[in-house]
């Protein structure tokens, strides 16, 4: 068995799917800060409040898929950028609820990170069994039926 040099573990840890992780965490994180911040500081916009909602958790889906669909061929990249970016966004959440305290009143902040969690590893589990069929009629269709 060989083992990775110290020099190919840090060059992992610095690929790119830590560094789609950390764009999809710092994304997500300004989201969600700019929507809690609009929504109790900013008054004269509460008549729309329900496209203001719509339109942020749209946003925060679109940016939360950014690993998925970077990485839907290779679940251990995704698994790894998810969960990076979905730590990042629970520290923010977890800090904003410092600040906002009826924020965690439905949502506990391990319960956030475990919401993503858990949704990020169906992802990663359902892209790893369709890379499994994928790679499977790929070995079946190139051989000659006999």
């Amino acid at each position: 068995m060989v083992r990775p040099s110290g020099n190919a573990v840090l060059d992992h840890l610095a690929g790119v799917g830590v560094r789609t992780g950390l764009y999809a965490g710092v994304a997500l994180s300004l989201i969600f800060t700019i929507w809690l911040y609009v929504a109790n500081r900013m008054p004269l916009l509460e008549s729309l409040a329900v496209p203001r909602n719509i339109a942020a958790a749209s946003f925060l889906a679109l940016f939360g898929c950014l690993p998925l669909f970077r990485f839907f061929r290779s679940p251990s990249e995704l698994l790894l950028s998810g969960l990076l970016g979905w730590g990042m966004f629970t520290l923010t959440y977890g800090t904003l609820c410092l600040k906002f305290t009826m924020l965690d009143q439905y949502y506990s902040t391990f319960r956030v990170f475990v919401l993503g969690s858990v949704i990020y590893l169906l992802l990663a589990t359902l892209c790893w069994i369709g890379t499994i069929i994928w790679r499977v009629r790929a070995t079946h269709s190139s051989h000659p039926r006999h």
